[in-house]
């Protein structure tokens, strides 16, 4: 594992750090939308007094804090592994480059020592496929981050989700709301467990669950900012229209969200990359608010 230099230091000398994942990246957005909004997440947290620390797999070596040239060529690279944690001895020993999921971030940055990660949307259980559902599921049970999104991906079937992070035992917070985020919407229609209108509550909650010596992260959900919302009918009209789409087509396993997330945008005028962008700009904001809030109160 490579650890920025800059990363390091601020790591050793308490300061805050956000963890942000890859994905987003190579299997995301198109090139150049995926470079820019990779690139406006990390000046969303250097404005805020933190550092980014992008992960990744380059050349088979994991890199934590990819530096500009390694994120244009993630951007651009064809044939790049999306690694979640199952992924990553694979992407290593082959001398593979490799795209961090929610997952296989959250492993890679715990390692290193890093508290807080942003993100736009967990994985979670597929719609019509009960038995289908993301391995960042699990490691929110077990891996004891701060992971700040707007919920889970609105393609999936978020009371399924909701109900999976409830049997591992992770806490949702929804950040200035009472209801756990619906990624492109502000209004899902499920509690979250606890409503945090500031970065230092999110800090006392995560400070209390290490002094008990519990594992789960603690997921935040943040709601997309409200003047970019894509209303819940129009994207659910659109989700819906595209799930059957990929049922039709066969897909299965990691082709589905590329797909689906691809479809949205062209059946919503691009109103959902709208949304996207803006969100993931926003959480990454707030993961810095309480980065800061963690490393102000020492260790």
């Amino acid at each position: 594992m490579h650890i920025h230099a800059d990363v390091q230091r601020r790591l050793s000398g308490d300061g805050a750090v956000v963890a942000l994942e890859s994905t987003v990246i190579s299997h995301g957005l198109p090139y150049p939308q995926n470079l820019e909004i990779a690139t406006a997440m990390e000046r969303a947290v250097q404005e805020r007094g933190a550092l980014p620390a992008t992960v990744g797999i380059i050349g088979g070596e994991v890199v934590v804090g990819l530096n500009s040239s390694q994120l244009e060529h993630l951007a651009q690279a064809k044939d790049v592994l999306k690694c979640s944690r199952r992924d990553l001895p694979l992407a290593v020993a082959n001398g593979r480059d490799g795209a961090t999921t929610v997952c296989g971030t959250m492993v890679l940055s715990h390692l290193a020592g890093i508290r807080v990660f942003a993100t736009g949307g967990i994985g979670g259980v597929h719609r019509g496929h009960p038995f289908d559902m993301s391995a960042d599921l699990e490691e929110l049970g077990r891996t004891p981050m701060i992971v700040v999104c707007s919920g889970a991906k609105a393609l999936l079937d978020l009371e399924a989700t909701r109900e999976r992070l409830d049997t591992l035992s992770v806490p949702i917070l929804s950040y200035g709301s009472e209801q756990f985020a619906a990624f492109y919407s502000r209004d899902s229609g499920l509690a979250a467990d606890a409503r945090v209108d500031t970065a230092e509550e999110v800090v006392a909650i995560a400070r209390a669950r290490d002094q008990l010596g519990l594992s789960s992260a603690v997921l935040v959900t943040v709601p997309v900012p409200a003047e970019d919302e894509l209303p819940a009918a129009e994207a659910e009209g659109a989700i819906e229209a595209a799930v059957r789409e990929a049922d039709q087509g066969g897909l299965r396993g990691p082709a589905v969200t590329p797909f689906l997330l691809a479809r949205i945008a062209e059946l919503t005028d691009g109103r959902s990359l709208r949304a996207n962008r803006s969100l993931l700009i926003n959480n990454a904001g707030v993961a810095t608010d309480i980065a800061v809030a963690w490393a102000s109160g020492g260790r």
